[in-house]
């Protein structure tokens, strides 16, 4: 899941959400020359073996034996230092080694995110409940089969970035910021984390597949891309769940419809949800409405009044909000005040994950929004319950240090870098020119206001037909950024995940 401070407007996707410095001594004086800068002293306590742990899931009527294995992987500087350490887990399918079984590697965002939200959440052989309505930091964090597995069709590898879970640098906060919290050396050390878990497990002739969700589905085109082009290793597809591709799109509302536009169906999409009356075939009117009427009212803008005052109350009347507060912002609906707004009588707020999730405003009459959100606020509790019992006792690593499920200091350290660095459309359209057999599935939740689904589908539809049109798709389901939650959506995204795979 990608974070963002609430006042603000930039793309908050992802989820699946400690950093090291937390657990750095304190700076040693150095007997250098005065003007060199002190070097810290960092004294961590080894990471144990690798772990493992034979287990049994059940999915789609099948009993599944596999081995669970939580472990750790060395990142190296130019000169072969340890200069970090990468956890991972993984769940290895038992029975005789097929060549052709393929293996997944998992990312979440933030940045800041551990893998946690794809594993217990969506995709792993086990999951926890958290994110939907009703949910809350209190309730029980333990674990059930999960019924959304990919582990029958695909062994599973998740992987958290320095920073996150219990994955951490070695090297001084300064050297942390420069190797690990960037978008370029992101994606070049995560890749090379793929390339040497395939190396340690003999996994180079297996079909390789990225699944990213948030900031996650941004790693993803970007670590494709590397893989192929700078390690050598062929991807042969890529889920990208609730991704943020382009961060640019959220820009220039002053002038540009577009922020207005990616906004304006997922808003709709919850309201029709709050009258049963969501369906493809009355979101598929939405859009058409948002790419023609609606885009051509705001680029008009005063030049006519009439257009303007037609475009105020038909987004009156799709979204069910108040005429006013429509008026009041000239049918441009920022995401912060829409969920302030759109709950404000019950006094309560929505959430940027899913809008039709909220929780009580503990300050109804601040002029901006001081809670948190009702989702990422609530999620942290019992992933990270859940996730640390399971490494600890069931699987049995033991490591010292606090576990990361969402490290707002990652978050706060991380580099955006230029404008190209907050687009991944380009490594997408590359990867998916390079290699005409590889698969993309874009896959959304319709209520999502952090990475709304119809940004995907505008990129998507800017991009060239490059051989089978159906190569690269965008698919979008009930619910928000975790879609997954919902059992029905879990079930559809598992469907539609194993026709990629040539499982279904």
């Amino acid at each position: 899941m990608r974070m963002t401070p609430i006042k603000t407007l930039a793309v908050a996707c992802a989820f699946a959400l400690g950093l090291s410095g937390a657990a750095m001594a304190q700076d040693a004086k150095s007997d250098a020359k005065p003007d060199a800068k002190a070097a810290e002293k960092i004294d961590f306590a080894p990471f144990p073996a690798d772990a493992h742990i034979s287990q049994v899931t059940h999915v789609a009527g099948k009993t599944v034996n596999y081995t669970a294995t939580v472990g750790s992987l060395p990142v190296r500087d130019e000169k072969g230092k340890k200069i970090a350490e990468v956890v991972f887990t993984a769940y290895i399918a038992d029975g005789a080694k097929d060549p052709n079984r393929p293996v997944t590697f998992a990312f979440n965002g933030g940045p800041g995110a551990s893998s946690v939200y794809l594993n217990l959440g969506a995709i792993g052989p086990k999951r926890v409940q958290f994110g939907a309505r009703g949910n809350g930091p209190s309730d029980s964090p333990v674990l059930t089969d999960n019924p959304g597995t990919w582990l029958d069709f695909t062994d599973l590898v998740f992987i958290d970035p320095v920073g996150t879970g219990f994955s951490r640098s070695l090297v001084s906060q300064d050297e942390t910021k420069k190797r690990f919290y960037a978008v370029k050396p992101d994606i070049e050390y995560l890749s090379r984390i793929v390339y040497d878990w395939l190396l340690k497990n003999g996994r180079m002739q297996s079909p390789k597949y990225v699944v990213g969700e948030s900031y996650g589905g941004f790693r993803g085109p970007r670590i494709t891309n590397y893989l192929q082009t700078q390690l050598g290793v062929g991807v042969n597809g890529v889920v990208l769940v609730s991704p943020l591709l382009d961060d640019g799109l959220r820009r220039d509302g002053d002038v540009s419809p577009m922020p207005w536009m990616i906004n304006l169906p997922s808003i709709t999409a919850a309201n029709l949800e709050r009258q049963n009356k969501l369906t493809p075939e009355a979101m598929a009117e939405v859009e058409r409405y948002t790419r023609g009427e609606y885009m051509t009212a705001l680029v008009n803008g005063r030049r006519d009044p009439a257009g303007q005052q037609a475009m105020e109350a038909k987004v009156t009347a799709m979204t069910g909000l108040d005429p006013r507060f429509v008026h009041q912002l000239g049918g441009r609906l920022e995401t912060q005040a829409y969920l302030r707004e759109v709950f404000r009588d019950r006094g309560e707020l929505g959430s940027r994950y899913d809008s039709n999730v909220t929780g009580y405003d503990p300050f109804p009459w601040a002029p901006q929004q001081q809670a948190g959100d009702p989702i990422l606020d609530q999620i942290v509790a019992p992933t990270t319950s859940a996730m640390v019992d399971f490494v600890t006792r069931q699987v049995g690593w033991k490591v010292e240090g606090r576990y990361e499920a969402l490290s707002n200091d990652v978050n706060r350290l991380w580099d955006r870098g230029r404008a190209a660095d907050g687009e991944s459309v380009t490594a997408l359209r590359s990867s998916v020119a390079l290699d005409p057999k590889l698969k993309v599935l874009i896959v959304h939740g319709y209520n999502d206001l952090s990475c709304p689904y119809f940004a995907s589908l505008l990129i998507v539809d800017q991009m060239p037909v490059m051989g089978d049109p159906n190569r690269v798709q965008v698919k979008a389901y009930p619910g928000g950024h975790m879609f997954y939650s919902r059992p029905d959506s879990g079930a559809a995204l598992r469907k539609d995940v194993m026709s990629v795979y040539g499982a279904s």
